[in-house]
């Protein structure tokens, strides 16, 4: 095939390619055709071709890249093309010009009782004073709260009972926080002749803050520590609690290993005072396993706290009175004609537990002695310190659990 036809069939086919695809330039078959025939004299017109010239100048200057971006669709142009442009970001996004940042840090967690704005009150009872912050309307239906080991009712139940969902649930309640002797926030050293209260009689302390208080009853909310005092009281005193949420509670007496490990810790404490290994025994007490891995912000404010927060001293008793608590003796009783509500308790109970925390069998084994149809027993999962890990999944059980118990009229505002 000559050359020169050869040409002109390449230039058709650029021309018939270049017609369907660039919008400025349309060319008919006809006028295609005839420009095929006018290249066949040589190579020499192709190259003088406006259209390829202009292309090509196009493509390789800034000024004929510019001029592709400010082309405009024609209006003969098809729906899937102009479906294509129309997700182009327009031509305005070019001149967003980002000129300064601003950072905004959260604000930094504290446990500190000047953050609460509570009111305390020093009650005086049979084995010496405790420390009840009052939260809350006096005239609303009363909730009573009990902390766990190395807390206080700061750090054990402020944030908690900040977060918004029962902020606005307790707009209609009033929350009593019982802080063991010696566990208040700047508490003085017990002295050394102080005989600490045992388990049985720190919730007869209970009865001596409702009397203080004018309280015919109450609605119940411990953890740890605070939820084995509560059960004692719930089960001595029976019509003085409504209801009872109870998290991480021990039914049982200390086994051997936790009486060992107890005993070391105590030992240190008052030797030595908060040691790494005290440390240790309490994060792996209130989170459980993976601590670090899950949440390592909380989990430094909550060891920044027990090394610089917590009287050494004073925490020794009360772990040492809560590793010599005696078992509960409740029985769930199996023959529904004989059920004795003294063996157990009366009252109904959400029992509570996080998958990762080191009492899950214990909350087993409480839920196994109590009876089936006023008790309840929860795992959250993904977390230890359920309070602390997953309120929003606490407010929301707490709020169902006292829905049930006929509190609907008080709730029903925040529903």
């Amino acid at each position: 095939m000559p050359s020169g036809i050869g040409a002109s069939y390449r230039s058709l086919a650029d021309d018939v390619y270049k017609s369907t695809t660039v919008a400025e330039n349309k060319f008919s078959v006809i006028e295609s055709v005839k420009k095929a025939f006018s290249f066949s004299s040589g190579g020499a017109a192709r190259r003088s071709d406006p259209l390829l010239t202009r292309t090509d100048a196009q493509q390789a200057t800034p000024e004929g890249g510019a001029a592709n971006r400010d082309r405009k669709m024609p209006a003969s142009a098809s729906a899937e093309e102009t479906a294509l442009l129309g997700t182009m970001p327009s031509d305005s996004m070019d001149d967003i010009e980002l000129r300064n940042i601003q950072l905004q840090f959260p604000q930094a967690r504290t446990m500190s009782r000047e953050d609460s704005q509570l009111h305390e009150e020093r009650v005086e009872t049979g084995r010496g004073s405790v420390v009840v912050a009052v939260q809350g309307n006096r005239s609303r239906p009363a909730i009573l709260t009990y902390h766990d080991l190395g807390l206080n009712y700061v750090s054990g139940y402020q944030t908690f009972f900040n977060y918004i969902d029962m902020r606005a649930l307790l707009e209609n309640f009033c929350v009593y926080h019982v802080t063991a002797p010696g566990q208040e926030e700047g508490a003085p050293t017990l002295p050394e002749d102080f005989v600490y209260p045992t388990m049985d009689e720190l919730s007869d302390q209970l009865s001596f803050v409702l009397s203080h208080f004018g309280l015919r009853s109450v609605i119940g909310f411990g953890v740890g520590a605070g939820a084995n005092v509560l059960a004692r009281y719930a089960l001595a005193h029976p019509g003085k609690i409504e209801a009872l949420c109870i998290i991480n509670c021990v039914s049982t007496q200390a086994g051997w290993i936790e009486w060992g490990y107890q005993k070391l810790n105590t030992r240190h404490l008052r030797s030595k005072g908060m040691t790494q290994g005290v440390l240790d025994y309490l994060m792996w007490h209130h989170f459980g396993r993976g601590t670090e891995e899950r949440n390592h912000d909380l989990v430094q404010v909550y060891r920044n706290y027990f090394e610089r927060h917590v009287n050494p001293t004073n925490l020794a008793l009360f772990i040492d009175s809560y590793i010599r608590r005696t078992d509960l003796n409740i029985v769930r009783e199996m023959d529904p004609g004989r059920k004795n509500n003294t063996h157990t308790l009366s009252m109904p109970v959400i029992n509570i537990t996080g998958a990762l925390s080191p009492h899950v069998d214990d909350t087993v084994t409480l839920n196994g002695r109590l009876d089936p149809t006023n008790s309840t027993w929860m795992k959250i999962q993904d977390c230890g310190m359920v309070l602390e890990e997953q309120p929003a999944k606490v407010s929301e059980a707490f709020r169902l659990f006292l829905q049930g118990q006929g509190y609907g009229k008080w709730l029903a505002a925040n529903c």
